[in-house]
């Protein structure tokens, strides 16, 4: 089998022009074809500079509603289509025909979420393509390892979510925790409100301050409790709270909840929960559980695919303190899209992905 061909709609937004960095080193994988609605016609090296030398195509048109039409010729070119699109975008191209000719994998929100009630009610929108959103795994591969391999369309995680569910999961999972009481607060770097021409995103906009946004409200909202729930065993609800931060890349997530007594009726120890994050993800690649006196930073997964998690009792209150951080752009985004991609296609999971993070 020669190198895996893949093609990308939205190929100059943030999380595209990602996947084509990440596949320009990827040994055996490699972009056929590029779509974008803002610059067909232009070359990729002319739009992100850094891929000069590494990407050499051009942009093909791949406006959604021009594209209905050339899509399932395009699939002829590859065996993968990433989709790294606004939320409502891949509902419109995905079809039972392009789905027997393709794998796809969808950056955005649209498979995601199993109620499709629940996503017309975040999201705004009416979902034009229900009939898939069964078949669709969601492909947070740590908790969905298995469901990956032979799967036709994959709905890839957030990276609040991806950050938010990896960090609180195993205490949820081993009922140490009351799922209801929750409370995830997360910072993100401002290249996770995507490339588009913002106002509220401008430099001096963002500079020297930060914000919360999308309180008791945020979309991504529902994406957790569902995930959450399903290691709980139960449906959950929590509070969650983003902020927006003056740096490029990069997620920070802090989350509270009670504990629950063991059997003996006393609450879990320090060294106990520690040991839960240890054995939950021991042998997980790209998931660093760190040494009880090291806090995550951001910094220190910056470029990389790897999420970095710690907790801490606290005796005083009863509660836990459970922290975790990812680049947005790579395990939030597009590593994690290859990592699926890896999976679908019988690959180690973590090939083409082994870069460690950038410092300074």
């Amino acid at each position: 089998m020669g190198k895996i061909r893949a093609g990308i709609i939205g190929a100059t937004g943030y999380a595209g022009a990602e996947i084509l960095r990440i596949l320009a080193s990827h040994p055996e994988a490699e972009a056929v074809w590029a779509g974008s609605r803002s610059y067909a016609g232009r070359q990729i090296s002319s739009v992100y500079g850094n891929l000069l030398r590494f990407v050499d195509l051009s942009c093909v048109d791949d406006d959604t509603d021009r594209m209905k039409d050339t899509i399932t010729q395009l699939a002829d070119e590859v065996d993968v289509i990433f989709t790294a699109t606004p939320q409502g975008a891949c509902a419109k191209l995905v079809s039972e025909e392009l789905l027997n000719k393709v794998k796809v994998i969808d950056l955005s929100a649209d498979f995601r979420l199993k109620d499709v009630a629940v996503y017309e009610k975040w999201y705004k929108i009416t979902h034009c393509a229900t009939q898939f959103l069964d078949e669709a795994v969601y492909g947070l591969v740590e908790l969905n390892r298995s469901k990956i391999p032979g799967a036709r369309l994959i709905a890839n995680p957030g990276c609040y979510t991806t950050c938010s569910i990896l960090t609180v999961y195993p205490l949820i999972k081993k009922g140490l925790i009351d799922p209801d009481s929750v409370i995830v607060d997360a910072l993100s770097g401002v290249s996770g409100a995507g490339r588009g021409a913002k106002v509220d995103n401008l430099y001096c906009e963002v500079n020297e301050s930060a914000k919360p946004y999308g309180v008791a409200g945020h979309r991504h909202t529902p994406e957790i409790e569902e995930q959450l729930g399903y290691a709980a065993g139960r449906p959950i609800t929590l509070t969650f709270t983003p902020h927006l931060i003056p740096m490029n890349r990069g997620i920070l997530v802090t989350a509270y909840a009670d504990l629950l007594p063991k059997a003996d009726g006393t609450l879990p120890t320090q060294e106990e929960l520690h040991k839960v994050y240890e054995e939950t993800y021991a042998g997980e690649t790209f998931i660093r559980v760190l040494p009880e006196d090291v806090l995550p930073q951001t910094r220190f997964v910056e470029g990389s695919n790897f999420v970095d998690i710690n907790i801490k009792a606290d005796v005083r209150t009863g509660r836990v303190i459970m922290m975790g951080t990812l680049d947005n752009m790579v395990k939030g985004a597009a590593g994690q899209a290859v990592q699926n991609m890896n999976l679908l296609f019988g690959l180690p999971e973590e090939t083409g992905l082994m870069m460690p993070p950038m410092f300074p």
